[in-house]
Order: C-alpha cells, then sequence, then structure tokens
C-alpha cells in the first residue's frame, strides 16, 4: 500500500537531492561526457547519492535503477522497483537555466504507480499516486512537505479552441518537429526536463509528443504524475509504455503524452 507518510518521505529524500544540487550549482560543476556523449556533473553524482541512500533506508529491498549507477542494477527487479533521475535537464543546468529536475518513480508490473518530480531552482514539486491524484507543492528545496507554502490538488483539462505542445528544448528531432507542424493552430513551446509533463498535469497544457529515443528514468516519475492527474501517456500507436526493459537498455523509442485522454485517438491519427 501507498501511504501519505510515504509520499511525503520520498518528497524529503527528493527534496534534499534538490538542495545538494543547488549547492553544487553555486560552486564548480565538474562537467565530462559520458560514454554516450551526453554530460554528467558533479551535481548528478551528489543527487544520486542522497537519492539512494535515502531509498535503502525507506524501502530496503526494493530493486532501484538509476541513471548514473544502472550498471549495478540488480539481475532481477521483480513486480515493483524505483527508477530514478537525479538529474534530468543536465544540459539546462550547465547552460544556466533552471528547468532541470529531479525525478522518483515507484514502478509496478511495468507501469508507474508514483511519481516525484522536483524543479529544485523554481522551489516547485509535483507529485502523483496513480488512481489516487496528483498535488503541486511551493517548496523550498532541503525543506520536508509539512514546509510547504502552498500544496494544490492538480488536474489536466480538456483539450480546448486553442491548445499548447510542449516541445524539447535540447531534444527536438525531425520527425517529433514534423508532427507538431501537422497540428493546425495550436501553439508551441519548448522547454526542459520532466517539467513538461507536469505543465500538462497542472492543465497548462495539452499534449507532448516526443519521437526520439529517450530513457525510462527521464519520464517514468513525469508520466506518474500525468497519470495520477488525468492525462495518459502511450507509444505513437497508441500502446501502454512499458518499463523496466533491461534488455532494450531501458530505452524508450517515442511517447505521446496527452492531458485529455479523449484526444488520443485524433493525435494518433495525425
Amino acid at each position: 500500500m501507498i501511504s501519505a507518510s510515504l509520499i511525503d518521505d520520498l518528497t524529503r529524500i527528493v527534496s534534499d537531492a534538490g538542495a545538494a544540487i543547488l549547492r553544487v550549482r553555486a560552486g564548480s560543476l565538474d562537467k565530462r561526457d559520458k560514454a554516450d556523449g551526453s554530460p554528467v556533473t558533479a551535481a548528478d553524482e551528489a543527487a544520486e547519492a542522497i537519492i539512494l541512500a535515502g531509498l535503502a533506508a525507506l524501502l530496503p529491498g526494493i530493486p532501484v535503477v538509476s541513471e548514473e549507477s544502472v550498471d549495478a542494477r540488480p539481475e532481477a527487479l521483480g513486480a515493483r522497483f524505483l527508477l530514478v533521475d537525479p538529474l534530468d535537464g543536465t544540459r539546462e543546468l550547465l547552460a544556466g537555466r533552471d528547468e532541470f529536475t529531479v525525478n522518483v518513480a515507484l514502478i509496478e508490473n511495468g507501469t508507474p504507480l508514483l511519481g516525484i518530480v522536483a524543479a529544485p531552482a523554481l522551489g516547485l514539486v509535483w507529485r502523483g499516486h496513480v488512481g489516487h491524484g496528483a498535488d503541486a507543492l511551493q517548496l523550498d528545496p532541503g525543506n520536508g512537505p509539512e514546509q510547504a507554502r502552498e500544496c494544490t490538488p492538480i488536474h489536466t483539462r480538456p483539450w480546448g479552441a486553442s491548445a499548447v505542445a510542449l516541445a524539447s528544448l535540447s531534444h527536438l528531432d525531425a520527425t517529433t518537429a514534423a508532427f507538431l507542424d501537422r497540428l493546425p493552430g495550436i501553439e508551441r513551446h519548448s522547454c526542459g526536463s520532466s517539467i513538461k509533463f507536469c505543465r500538462l498535469a497542472e492543465g497548462a497544457a495539452d499534449v507532448y509528443p516526443r519521437f526520439g529515443t529517450t530513457c525510462e528514468w527521464d519520464i517514468a516519475a513525469g508520466h506518474a504524475v500525468l497519470a495520477a492527474a488525468g492525462g495518459k501517456v502511450v507509444n505513437p500507436t497508441g500502446e501502454a509504455l512499458r518499463y523496466g526493459q533491461a534488455q532494450l537498455d531501458f530505452r524508450v523509442p517515442a511517447f505521446l503524452a496527452v492531458g485529455d485522454p479523449a484526444r488520443l485517438e485524433h493525435l494518433i491519427q495525425r
């Protein structure tokens, strides 16, 4: 069972990781490139260390797959495991922008059940428990949820006459751009990291397509928040995403996230 106290404890862990990122950002990020060419910094590693230690104490025995230590993952994940991206939007961080996030998701039978997404530089946290709703907190990094300045339930919105599409700021591919071009009259915004899922969840936008490859830990927490708020995330043919695909190196070839599920069939036809 997922209790309110467990959600709060996970929120504290994510908040502490966000505070660590900001402390590192105030000094030297020590940027270097990983084998796949993507950047990693001391902030990624500081956040991951806090999250892994916190999860080991809070949920002992539940396997964890985390971006910066994916090679050390357990061989068997089982029906329930955690997906962690300690710093999504490293390129935004390096560019001096504030659209980077900390992400923790609980996966059950291949489906996101619970997600926590924090944007520490913005003082925001989004949380979602699928089937039980989602909320947004104004929370200073390092503080617990009981210290939130505001906690507001969030919901997606119906697709309206003036819809808003969100696109990746650093990873917009040609196929996604072409899909957006085929949506007449839609307003297009670009932003970084998993914040895009959260903007859909709180009813500030309507669709977020990505037809380029990403990783499960990049999207699992945002997926849970959006699903808990009434939205949906599917592959381009409308099928549910499955998480824990170690045989695919935890890669997601493409997805379509939408606030109003009633609009999905039309979007898939596009």
